[in-house]
């Protein structure tokens, strides 16, 4: 049980405080609720270069990590076509230094020519070192349009093409931090050896001078019900042929989000799901198989991935991974897998919350969701789902119409 307080600034920021006095740390995660979804079709990874771009000096501070780093504290971020989020850990004696730092940053970048041109460079050759120039690199490059047609998941998070972060302008940079990374527009979790009146004071202190503004409405197109089979073969240089199909799934609020989970858990979660034991150990036709959920806000996708095994076409892969798939679509689970998931599920919460970070953070985002509280109540929402639920939204979202397939061939 996450233990926790909170109260509202003038300015619209949230904050969140869970006290822990056995840890000597104390830490600051500050959400926006802005990611790759806000950006323009046309302006793209513009969230993943603020990231960036937010650690390369505010109004006041040019340099964050050397004052962060004398204070003993350590920070990073990540990116999501959802959110973006800052955290750092400081000795709980040096509270004060990661609030002086965050409140800047929010406040207003040093907007510097000369780091944009950097931040720019980073990012532009990070996407050409992770997602052009690595095998299987452009796999989400290629597959999130296929799967959507309207929304904007149907680009990754470091965008569409490199030409659009290198094509930012500085007014562009301006346009973008100042409709988004507003007071009012983001939450602030802080945890560890702290006091609520500790977090009020220095929240007032240090946030609440900040002006808000009016944030950028978010009106995101609505993915129309796929009613046709997607397909699209590519070739490249890569060690083997590999296999990825994707179906739509609700949204991270939706009752059924859950038991979609569950379903990849059940199908392809490690070494005893169905996949694995079926498709790799007995018919030896994958050499990996495995499935996952993107477990995205808006709705996301259901994901079977595979690398064959040496001489098995990729249409023959799929014959076999549809055989195991429409079978459970039919006949649903076993009750012994619905329960070992769950106590999977269980296990993973506990020591997802080991970490006051992983608590902070967990407690931030589900702020977001509109329920703080359901960081304390997931496990029950999955404890609810029965085998009749999984099968019947089994049936309903392995559909062979709904599916978008990608056939990545290994180039002779």
């Amino acid at each position: 049980m996450i233990q926790f307080e909170s109260f509202v600034l003038d300015n619209g920021l949230r904050v969140f405080v869970h006290e822990d006095h056995s840890v000597q740390i104390a830490v600051m995660n500050l959400l926006y609720d802005v990611g790759a979804r806000d950006e323009e079709s046309t302006r793209t990874g513009f969230a993943h270069l603020f990231e960036h771009l937010m650690f390369g000096g505010s109004v006041h501070i040019p340099n964050y990590d050397e004052p962060l780093q004398k204070a003993g504290g350590e920070n990073n971020a990540f990116t999501s076509n959802d959110i973006t989020n800052y955290y750092l850990t400081v000795p709980s004696a040096n509270l004060e230094t990661g609030f002086w730092l965050e409140s800047d940053r929010m406040l207003g970048l040093s907007f510097d020519p000369k780091v944009l041109d950097v931040q720019r460079k980073v990012v532009v050759e990070e996407f050409k070192q992770r997602y052009l120039n690595q095998p299987y690199g452009d796999v989400w490059l290629k597959l999130r349009p296929l799967a959507y047609q309207m929304h904007p998941y149907q680009w990754a998070t470091i965008g569409k093409e490199p030409a659009h972060v290198e094509q930012a302008t500085m007014e562009d940079v301006r346009t973008f931090f100042y409709s988004h990374y507003l007071p009012n527009n983001a939450i602030l979790v802080v945890a560890g050896d702290v006091t609520l009146r500790q977090v009020r004071e220095l929240s007032e202190k240090w946030f609440g001078p900040i002006p808000s503004r009016p944030v950028k409405p978010r009106s995101l197109p609505k993915e129309p019900r796929q009613t046709e089979k997607r397909m699209l073969s590519v070739e490249a240089s890569v060690p083997a042929n590999a296999l990825y199909k994707v179906y739509p799934m609700p949204a991270r609020l939706h009752f059924d989000y859950h038991a979609s989970d569950i379903i990849s858990d059940i199908l392809g979660r490690g070494h005893s799901s169905r996949l694995y034991n079926r498709l790799v150990k007995e018919r030896e036709v994958f050499t990996s198989v495995s499935s996952y959920i993107t477990g995205s806000i808006d709705p996301g996708l259901l994901v079977f991935s595979g690398r064959a095994a040496e001489g098995v076409d990729l249409k023959e892969a799929e014959k076999f991974l549809d055989e195991v798939v429409y079978e459970f679509a039919l006949k649903g689970p076993k009750e012994e897998e619905v329960e070992k998931i769950r106590n999977q599920a269980e296990t993973t919460l506990a020591f997802s919350e080991v970490e006051v970070m992983n608590r902070a953070m967990n407690l931030a985002y589900a702020a977001l969701l509109g329920n703080p509280g359901m960081v304390n109540e997931e496990i029950e929402q999955i404890r609810k789902i029965t085998g009749e639920d999984i099968r019947r939204v089994a049936g309903d979202l392995l559909k062979e119409e709904q599916s978008s397939v990608l056939y990545y061939n290994r180039k002779n």
